[in-house]
C-alpha cells in the first residue's frame, strides 16, 4: 500500500497514525493536552496546541477518514509539486486552518478542536486544482463523483456543519483549510488554475 509514497506524506501519515492510535487507545489523557482552546491561546497558554491539535482524533472512524483521505491525495500531490512545497502546503493549511476557529471562538473559554482535517482539506483541494478530471469513489455510492463537484459539495457541508458547532471536530478547519489550498496553488502556480479551468470548461 505504501510503495511510491513520498518522504512527507509517509512521515505525516506515521505520526497521526501513530499519535492517534495512541491517544485513542493506550493514552486518552493525550488528547486534552492536543486539543486547541482559542482562549487559552488568546491568553498566552498553550501555544503548542495550535499544532499538537492537528495530531491527535476525536475517534477511530475521523481517524481513518482523514487518512485515506490523505493518502489518496496527498501521496499523488507530493509527488506531482515536489516533497518542500507539499510540506509548505500542509503547514499552511494546519495553521491557517485554525484562524477561523480562534477568531470566532477566543473569547469562549469551553470550546476546543482536534484533527488534522484543516491540513488535509488544503491537501484535497490543491489536488482537485492540479487534477480536476479526477473523481472520487464511496462504498456507500455506486456512481464515481467529479472531483470540482465534491469540492462544491463538501465546501457547503462545511459551511452547515460549523453554524451547528457540534463536538470537537472542527468544521471550521475544514473550510479554511480548504480556501488555503486553492489559494495556494494560485499563488505558487496560477498556470494549474489555467489549465483546471480549460478541462472542467471542456
Amino acid at each position: 500500500m505504501l510503495s511510491g509514497i513520498g518522504p512527507a506524506a509517509l512521515i505525516i501519515l506515521a505520526v497521526n497514525i501513530g499519535l492517534g492510535l495512541l491517544s485513542l487507545f493506550a493514552m486518552p489523557q493525550l488528547i486534552e493536552r492536543c486539543l486547541f482552546r482559542p482562549y487559552e491561546f488568546a491568553r498566552g497558554l498553550r501555544r503548542a496546541t495550535v499544532i499538537t491539535s492537528g495530531f491527535v482524533h476525536a475517534d477511530l472512524p475521523h481517524l481513518i477518514f482523514n487518512m485515506v483521505t490523505f493518502y489518496y491525495f496527498g501521496v499523488k500531490l507530493e509527488w506531482y509539486i515536489g516533497t518542500p512545497m507539499f510540506v509548505l502546503l500542509y503547514a499552511a493549511g494546519l495553521l491557517f486552518s485554525q484562524l477561523g476557529t480562534y477568531l470566532k471562538h477566543r473569547n469562549n473559554p469551553e470550546y476546543a478542536t482536534l484533527g488534522a482535517s484543516g491540513a488535509i482539506s488544503a491537501v484535497l483541494f490543491a489536488a482537485i486544482v492540479y487534477f480536476p478530471t479526477m473523481s472520487l469513489y464511496f462504498m456507500l455510492l455506486p456512481v464515481p463523483i467529479p472531483a470540482p463537484l465534491f469540492a462544491v459539495g463538501y465546501l457547503a457541508y462545511s459551511f452547515w456543519s460549523a453554524r451547528q458547532n457540534r463536538g470537537r471536530i472542527n468544521h471550521d478547519a475544514h473550510l479554511g483549510g480548504a480556501l488555503l489550498g486553492l489559494a495556494f496553488v494560485a499563488v505558487f502556480d496560477p498556470g494549474a488554475w489555467v489549465h483546471a479551468i480549460h478541462l472542467i470548461a471542456g
